[in-house]
């Protein structure tokens, strides 16, 4: 084990991966045909402790529980959006948040991940920095009010919720995400510090390193995708859906890409991190093999945390 090994130890971070390896739950069409039962078999193989959701999953609690056991995965999150800056979904988006909460609980999970979508270009077939939405101050106050309630709701039940600043939202730069933790209580609102989104927002490999310094007492949940700059700069350029982007290999894993994850992990042993850190690649798994790739940013782990 290393220096930040023993910082980062087995007993206060666990390592999971995202199923976005082995095909895309936003874009369907981007799917090699791998079933559930390999990707994660995969998973355990590369030798993670835990996954997201995805929608091949069993949606039969008990039995995606068993099949998560059997491989020795626990769920390190699940994903719920959002809709508090558009009309009439306040309280729809509060009882799928609540569904969520208790499917996640059930299965035996503690951490809940959640996204505004409200007017998002990222699912569209769209320029995806031109068409995302600024929110007026009105839409900030309903964001962030509409988040305090779901956190209270998620401490009642033991459980934490996690902000993801995301590509083509209204939380998409820095700045946003700045005024949004200044905006939520910290015992309420912790922030997904997504090191692939907010590098590719900014168009700066060096970004996630000043995010997490200036938010690492916020920090409740990671997830560690790399990007590849050039093709970064062509999503920018050529006005690219997010879609496109990936399609074209925007991102990709630690341990490949631009980003330098060490001090990212340094800043997080400096606050006492505990929690997940969580591979991410949105990446077309005709063109990169996610066991490959799974083990690829698995071993670039080791060899920062010598586990």
């Amino acid at each position: 084990m290393t220096e930040l090994g023993d910082r980062l130890s087995p007993d206060k971070v666990k390592l999971g991966v995202c199923c976005t390896l082995w095909w895309n739950d936003d874009f369907p069409t981007i799917d090699a045909g791998i079933p559930f039962g390999q990707a994660v078999s995969e998973m355990a193989l590369a030798g993670f402790q835990g996954c997201s959701i995805g929608h091949k999953y069993p949606a039969d609690n008990d039995v995606l529980k068993a099949a998560l056991d059997l491989r020795g995965l626990q769920v390190s999150e699940p994903w719920t959006s959002t809709y508090f800056t558009i009309k009439n979904m306040r309280r729809k988006t509060i009882t799928a948040f609540e569904d969520t909460l208790a499917r996640i609980k059930a299965l035996g999970g503690s951490e809940v991940v959640v996204a505004e979508f409200g007017a998002s270009s990222h699912l569209l077939p769209i320029d995806v920095f031109a068409n995302r939405p600024v929110f007026t101050d009105a839409q900030w106050d309903e964001l962030t009010s509409g988040l305090q309630e779901l956190g209270k709701i998620a401490n009642s039940a033991g459980m934490r919720l996690s902000y993801h600043h995301h590509m083509g939202t209204g939380v998409m730069y820095r700045e946003d995400v700045d005024r949004l933790m200044a905006s939520t209580d910290p015992t309420l609102v912790h922030l997904l510090l997504d090191t692939g989104h907010i590098a590719f927002a900014t168009g700066d490999v060096h970004a996630p390193l000043e995010l997490a310094k200036a938010h690492a007492d916020r920090i409740g949940h990671v997830h560690l995708k790399s990007v590849r700059p050039e093709f970064v700069s062509t999503v920018t350029e050529e006005g690219l859906s997010f879609q496109e982007g990936i399609e074209l290999g925007v991102f990709t894993v630690p341990g490949d890409g631009a980003i330098d994850f060490r001090p990212v992990l340094e800043v997080l042993a400096d606050a006492e991190y505990r929690g997940w850190l969580v591979v991410e690649a949105e990446q077309d798994p005709n063109k990169a093999n996610p066991l490959a790739y799974a083990k690829k940013a698995r071993a670039y782990l080791t060899s920062l945390l010598g586990w």
